[in-house]
């Protein structure tokens, strides 16, 4: 079994979103903002990667859509600082979360769509 990038950039912006929303209300200011860079980073280059790598449409837009936030969250936490830049890590990072979670949601139902979509043929045997 083949395990899609397009699911492997979707698992890594969950599990990165939802480290950043406990992160940003467990430590401060100062290591919120580097870990929302660092975070941020890896999610941008991870679906930049995703993106790139795959032909399909829908599998692009979730990428280009991750990416964006992702950059926009990378950018917010190098130029604001103390609680405005806290809680802009805070937003980007449940916006990272529910936009992998969404995209998780529409690679399975279109998985789940084809998989229904098979047919069964019994072919004649002639003995």
């Amino acid at each position: 079994m083949k395990i899609s990038a397009r699911f492997v950039v979707d698992l890594l912006a969950v599990l990165g979103g939802a480290f950043l929303v406990v992160a940003t209300m467990a430590f401060g200011a100062g290591t919120t903002g580097w870990l929302g860079f660092g975070v941020s980073t890896a999610v941008l280059l991870a679906a930049a990667a995703g993106a790139l790598a795959t032909g399909r449409l829908d599998a692009r837009i979730g990428g280009a859509t991750l990416g964006v936030v992702a950059a926009w969250s990378l950018i917010a936490a190098l130029v604001f600082s103390g609680t405005a830049m806290t809680w802009l890590v805070f937003a980007d990072a449940l916006a990272i979360l529910a936009i992998g979670v969404i995209d998780l949601v529409v690679h399975e139902a279109r998985t789940e769509r084809v998989v229904h979509q098979l047919e069964v043929r019994e072919y004649a045997t002639t003995a």
